[in-house]
């Protein structure tokens, strides 16, 4: 009698293998693709690079009183034309302390480093990042400013 050989048996054996480690290998590329998806995420969009609002074109010149009369006029139309904009605002400083001006007494202008001159009772143009209006002071405050 013939004996049978065990070579289908070690073929089978061999697919099953093979099957196993391209399921694990595709699992592998999609974890990856995952991992790769989220870090992209985090990095690009979360923690992208702040604007340089001193080099920005201005998207609208403004003075100081129109401002906060838009503002008291229509919080939330004024909120749309000019929260997160780049502003240019022309006034007359009323308050000066060593890093910040109010205009009109009614715009606040935060700067990042102290200012050298004094602009105490000048018409002045500020630019910065308009970052909305306090109900409570009843001022526009606008953020990372630069004297024109």
């Amino acid at each position: 009698m013939k004996q049978k050989t065990r070579w289908p048996i070690i073929k089978h054996q061999k697919t099953k293998q093979n099957m196993n480690r391209r399921k694990t290998i595709i699992a592998t590329s999609i974890v990856l693709v995952i991992i790769s998806a989220g870090i992209y995420f985090y990095y690009g969009v979360i923690f992208k690079e702040a604007r340089n609002i001193a080099s920005e074109t201005p998207d609208f010149r403004i003075t100081a009183k129109k401002l906060i009369e838009d503002y008291t006029a229509d919080p939330k139309k004024a909120d749309s034309l000019y929260l997160n904009k780049t502003i240019e605002i022309t006034g007359k400083a009323t308050k000066e302390t060593d890093s910040a001006i109010v205009l009109e007494n009614t715009v606040f202008c935060l700067f990042k480093e102290k200012l050298n001159t004094k602009m105490m009772d000048k018409k002045t143009t500020i630019k910065g990042k308009c970052i909305g209006y306090d109900e409570l002071f009843l001022e526009v405050k606008i953020d990372q400013c630069s004297v024109k």
